[in-house]
């Protein structure tokens, strides 16, 4: 499986990369909102797993831009801020199926990106047998 890890601090994702490879997946980072574009145009991911605190706003602009390439990835949120405790990050992110705080248990990351990545890419490829 394939994702796409956005998170503007380069160490730490490779940090997460790196523990995700040893699951058997392999990611594409982009520390910024132009390398996801980038990123997003070049091929589809099995899912997102997406700093909601990158500058400016642009998580919510890579969610929207990944939801518009592929309507049905799944989207990982992660922050270490308090402000969707509430749950709104699954009204403002339709295709945002976790949230997960800062800092990261990689165990669970790895279990959410298995879990909702493989659900996509099974119902990617029923779509493209057209089963």
């Amino acid at each position: 499986m394939d994702i796409l890890i956005v998170e503007a601090d380069a160490d730490l994702a490779g940090v997460w990369a790196g523990f995700l490879r040893r699951h058997g997946v392999r990611s594409t980072l982009a520390t910024s909102a132009a390398e996801a574009y980038a990123a997003l145009r070049s091929r589809s991911y099995g899912a997102v797993v997406l700093d909601m605190e990158l500058p400016a706003g642009a998580a919510f602009e890579v969610a929207d831009f990944a939801t518009y390439r592929d309507p049905g990835v799944p989207i990982i949120a992660v922050t270490a801020e308090s402000f969707f405790s509430d749950s709104t990050i699954f009204e403002l992110i339709p295709n945002a199926r976790a949230l997960m705080r800062a800092p990261l248990k990689l165990d669970d990351m790895a279990a959410l990106v298995e879990h909702y990545g493989g659900r996509h890419l099974t119902r990617q490829r029923a779509r493209a047998s057209g089963t």
